[in-house]
């Protein structure tokens, strides 16, 4: 699969700030499994503990208890720009003419090298490889040209800062205090906001983390918006006057949120649902049994049990207590990991026609590893359903994917990749079946990773800058290369 970008959380307004934020990265840690980190603010001093790693071996009673204050912002981490390092961990935290600022952000610049370069032209010097930082630079600028005014003016910094910025931008900071939440003008990463019950208020990149710190939803942060959450509750604005054309990525609901996350007003468990069911119409299998790749394809997998009539089972078995198989660079390890990451049920599978569901593929080679693993069990026929259609091209928009040479679809026809995974029949859904599935309109989605049709002109140089992006600060979820 893809793999992912990152999560944000924010309070802003609550004494238990560092605490509730913790609980918020525990439910966004399928977005990012490299890095963590908090950042809080008592109105005098900010606090920060960032660490490579999972949210539970980062953070600890005794760290909790040195992040005063009730005002924060924390992160979890996928590297799509930048290098996997601590330095690069985020949130990020600066000193600048205005004070502390930090920074925790989901998403990915396209222009992010062009830009770097006329700070670093003008004098700036950059600490860490990551696209956030230049965001920060930006706004130290701005507030600088605006002759260090603060509060009344973070709205008018951020607008002047990430006016000339494209690409994907989620971000949560921390300035003057106050907790500011602004999407970028597509819209391409999920972002949403409630009221905590304790008092105060919550940001997180999907709703089932404000589920479990008691928020109530509130709604989307929209496309453009800055939402300033200060002492006054939320006032928002916009980073432009007038809305443009969005791009909210597709892979959000065929893969990356979580099931329980609800996200432009409907259910991923229920879109995905959708997913399955259109599959089944347009690729139905002569066969016994349906089963998933878990986790991320069970909804679908439901879904196309439920429109074929063919009876739905437990086939592969996932381990949850290893790390996401993504996390190592290296095929051998991603190899290694697969087969101690899935395990298949034989007495399921013995001589028995298997319909499997999955998400996506990516390179191939994991897909090819899980049905050989069926093969094995005994499985007498093995159908390959997948969610989506061919992913032929690579995303510069905060998911770290291969180069179009390594996606098989990029090169290969739907045979051939059933002759190199190894099965009876593979069929994908349709470009037209993916858009009939989603919340309506289909115009405001990106699905450049099946078309090539990038919304920004930068993407097309995959060659140049947004090219040369290794790993960022941005992660769904991340799983293995399928």
């Amino acid at each position: 699969m893809f793999h992912d970008e990152c999560g944000i959380f924010g309070v802003s307004g609550n004494v238990d700030a560092a605490r509730l934020t913790y609980l918020g990265l525990y439910s966004l840690q399928h977005r990012g499994q490299e890095s963590a980190g908090i950042v809080t603010w008592d109105g005098e001093t900010a606090f920060q503990h960032r660490a490579m790693g999972l949210v539970s071996g980062v953070f600890s009673e005794e760290v909790l208890d040195r992040l005063p204050g009730s005002v924060a912002i924390g992160h979890v981490r996928y590297s799509t720009t930048g290098q996997s390092q601590l330095v690069n961990a985020q949130p990020l935290l600066v000193r600048f003419q205005g004070g502390p600022l930090a920074a925790a952000h989901n998403g990915n610049l396209v222009d992010s090298s062009s830009l770097r370069a006329g700070l670093e032209a003008g004098g700036s010097i950059f600490r860490t490889t990551t696209d956030t930082e230049t965001i920060l630079h930006l706004i130290a600028d701005a507030y600088s040209r605006r002759g260090g005014r603060t509060t009344a003016d973070i709205t008018d910094v951020l607008t002047e800062a990430l006016a000339g910025v494209r690409g994907a931008y989620s971000i949560l900071f921390m300035i003057d205090g106050c907790l500011v939440a602004v999407r970028d003008p597509r819209g391409y990463r999920p972002l949403c906001f409630g009221r905590l019950e304790s008092g105060g208020w919550a940001v997180a990149s999907e709703s089932c983390a404000l589920d479990i710190v008691g928020a109530a939803y509130e709604r989307e942060i929209e496309p453009g918006e800055i939402l300033v959450i200060g002492p006054e509750g939320p006032k928002s604005s916009r980073l432009n006057g007038e809305e443009g054309p969005k791009s909210f990525c597709i892979f959000e609901y065929i893969y990356f949120s979580r099931p329980d996350s609800i996200i432009r007003g409907v259910s991923v468990d229920g879109v995905r649902m959708a997913l399955g069911r259109a599959l089944a119409r347009e690729c139905p299998a002569d066969a016994d049994i349906v089963i998933s790749v878990p986790d991320s394809s069970n909804s679908a997998a439901m879904g196309f049990s439920e429109q074929s009539g063919i009876p739905h089972a437990i086939g592969l078995i996932r381990n949850h207590y290893i790390g996401r198989t993504f996390i190592h660079p290296r095929q051998s390890l991603r190899d290694f990991r697969v087969r101690i990451k899935y395990n298949a049920v034989r007495d399921t599978l013995a001589g028995q026609r298997v319909v499997v569901v999955d998400d996506s593929i990516v390179r191939g080679t994991t897909s090819r590893q899980l049905m050989g693993m069926l093969r094995r069990a005994g499985a007498k026929e093995v159908h390959l359903r997948v969610a989506s259609p061919p992913i032929r091209f690579p995303c510069f928009y905060g998911i770290d994917t291969p180069t179009r040479e390594e996606l098989i679809a990029s090169s290969s026809s739907v045979s051939e990749i059933a002759e190199f995974i190894g099965v009876d029949s593979l069929g994908y859904l349709s470009h037209e079946g993916l858009l009939a599935s989603v919340p309506p309109p289909i115009e405001t989605y990106c699905v450049a990773c099946f078309d090539g049709s990038y919304p920004h002109e930068e993407a097309h140089l995959a060659g140049s800058e947004v090219g040369t992006f290794q790993n960022k600060d941005a992660g769904p979820t991340g799983r293995e290369t399928r």
